[in-house]
């Protein structure tokens, strides 16, 4: 792909709607390599500012650029190197695992067989290939749907609790799976309620609360410590 950046900037992003302030003022810049933890209670923005960060949802006020190209100007190019999971897995139940891979590879105008093998591999569902994901639990289709998010190899995933559902085996699954996308040049945002998984996978945690941003740190251990002083002493 001929577009590409190594990084993404919030510039005094705000997003309204109707009367409600969903996102306050926000900047913050993410770099490749980077893991950075979302942080915050429910009701914080924390899908609000992906949603604008994926391109989908337009900011009422501020900027967001993606290696210095704006959002609102190249957004075709830029959507097509961005992978995002949000609640809505995005699955089709009636089709098999195979299936639903080879579509979206196809949507990414891609040659399906190589790319679609090495995602149910990464998947660990190689075995239920050919099984209709509605027959799947909850942690199998998470992890499908994580494969679907990274098979065209996006710049930047968004990350919307990407570990519901998983035991503590597929976490520590996904958690290398992000390790190495960050240490290829990623860049991963992971929206999170479980401070435990990411305490030790991320490098970075941006902690919002009322859609605003209240802490952009180095991410070290006690996680849970600094994330309760920060959000019970806002």
């Amino acid at each position: 792909m001929s577009f590409d950046f190594d990084r993404v900037e919030l510039a005094d992003v705000s997003r309204h709607f109707g009367r409600r302030r969903a996102v306050s003022h926000v900047s913050l810049t993410l770099h490749a390599g980077d893991i950075v933890g979302l942080l915050g209670p429910n009701g914080a923005g924390k899908s609000t500012l992906i949603g604008m960060m994926a391109t989908l949802v337009t900011p009422s006020s501020g900027t967001i650029t993606y290696g210095g190209t704006p959002g609102v100007r190249d957004g075709a190019s830029i959507r097509a190197r961005i992978g995002v999971l949000a609640h809505e897995l995005h699955l089709y139940p009636e089709l098999s695992a195979r299936q639903n891979l080879d579509f979206f590879a196809r949507l990414h105008g891609m040659r399906p067989a190589t790319v679609v093998n090495d995602a149910l591999a990464g998947a660990g569902l190689t075995d239920r290939s050919d099984d209709a994901v509605s027959s799947f639990s909850r942690g199998m289709r998470q992890r499908l749907a994580l494969e679907r998010t990274l098979i065209h190899a996006p710049r930047l995933v968004l990350l919307d609790e990407p570990f519901t559902g998983l035991d503590d085996r597929a976490v520590r699954i996904v958690s290398d799976r992000l390790r190495a996308l960050a240490a290829a040049g990623g860049i991963v945002l992971v929206a999170t309620h479980d401070l435990d998984v990411a305490d030790g996978l991320i490098s970075r945690m941006a902690i919002v609360r009322s859609g605003r941003l209240l802490s952009d740190a180095a991410a070290s251990s006690g996680l849970r410590r600094q994330y309760r002083a920060l959000v019970e002493g806002a």
